[in-house]
């Protein structure tokens, strides 16, 4: 009989193979044991996840990753999505963002979680979220935000009044954000719950006094006045 979930790494993260044809229920618990044998091999390493084969709905793709996290130290920033060109500009943007991390280290601090409705989170430096903010959270920094997952929630950056402050987030979709004095207005009205299994990066900066928030790129990152 063939294998039912097979895993398969990529640069910076895993592709995972699943049977279109056995239960849901019993992909499920093979993902459980996969994950639990080898949790000493990922240990607690950040990864984005693709799932490949079979169609999911949006609650049996987080009830996977739930399943995941459960059996191992696993942290899954994001669900990659199907379209070839969008997954090699994540990658990209992934590794930008690992360059700021690694900036941000000495003076700012990491948060491991998700934020969830009624949650705030403050602090006077730079902050890495590993985690999803919910809508009903929000992050406030004197510095920087970068998000590894979906920001929902909200979002205050540059609190202490120096200029050349950001937001990042692998899936942007805010309430509401501000850096420094200034607010992002749009007039998209949001979902009180716009979690999608899609991956787009973007950066919130302020230029011209107001609030901008463009897809992370290369010439971008170099072009920004922070």
């Amino acid at each position: 009989m063939k294998n039912p979930v097979i895993v398969k790494s990529f640069q910076n993260g895993l592709a995972i193979y699943l049977d279109n044809e056995i239960p849901f229920s019993k992909l499920v618990e093979e993902i459980a044991f996969k994950f639990r044998e080898s949790a000493h091999f990922f240990k607690d390493a950040s990864m984005v996840v693709s799932f490949e084969g079979r169609e999911l709905s949006d609650i049996e793709e987080r009830q996977l990753v739930n399943t995941i996290s459960a059996n191992s130290q696993l942290n899954i920033v994001c669900i990659m999505g199907k379209n070839e060109e969008t997954n090699k500009n994540y990658v990209k943007a992934l590794q930008k963002l690992s360059y700021h991390q690694q900036a941000m280290e000495n003076a700012g601090q990491f948060y491991k979680g998700t934020l969830k409705d009624g949650q705030t989170l403050e602090t006077e430096n730079s902050v890495i979220v590993l985690g999803d903010v919910y809508p009903g959270a929000s992050i406030v920094s004197n510095k920087d935000i970068v998000v590894l997952g979906g920001l929902y929630g909200q979002a205050y950056a540059g609190g202490n009044g120096e200029d050349g402050h950001f937001v990042v987030a692998l899936e942007m979709s805010p309430e509401k954000l501000k850096i420094g004095d200034f607010k992002y207005k749009t007039s998209e009205k949001q979902s009180r719950w716009p979690i999608k299994p899609k991956v787009q990066p973007k950066i919130a900066y302020v230029r011209d006094q107001r609030v901008l928030m463009e897809p992370i790129t290369k010439e971008l990152l170099n072009d920004l006045p922070v």
